[in-house]
């Protein structure tokens, strides 16, 4: 399993169009092939922080995930409404 941890710092006054545009991100990532769990966070102390918090079967789903048509067409939404890019981190569970 991997975990994705997507750091985004949203634009003054766009985190409402924002997560508007996260709706169907998320609703159509969960019906994915290898999606554990799929899930937007705000940050507690700074609420200019959103995070997606990302849950993988393995590699080769997450590749077809970014190969999506909802992937490739929301994505470049949500950048509109970020300051830079995200922050991506990706986690591989230890045993």
């Amino acid at each position: 399993m991997i975990t994705i941890i997507a750091k985004s710092i949203i634009k003054e006054g766009s985190k409402e169009d924002f997560k508007k545009n996260t709706k169907e991100l998320i609703n159509e990532s969960r019906k994915e092939e290898g999606c554990i769990s799929y899930n937007l966070y705000e940050d507690l102390k700074n609420k200019e922080i959103m995070v997606f918090l990302e849950e993988w079967k393995d590699e080769k789903s997450i590749e077809m995930h970014k190969n999506s048509e909802h992937y490739k067409r929301i994505i470049p939404i949500l950048n509109k409404f970020r300051k830079g890019p995200s922050e991506i981190t990706l986690l591989k569970k230890t045993k």
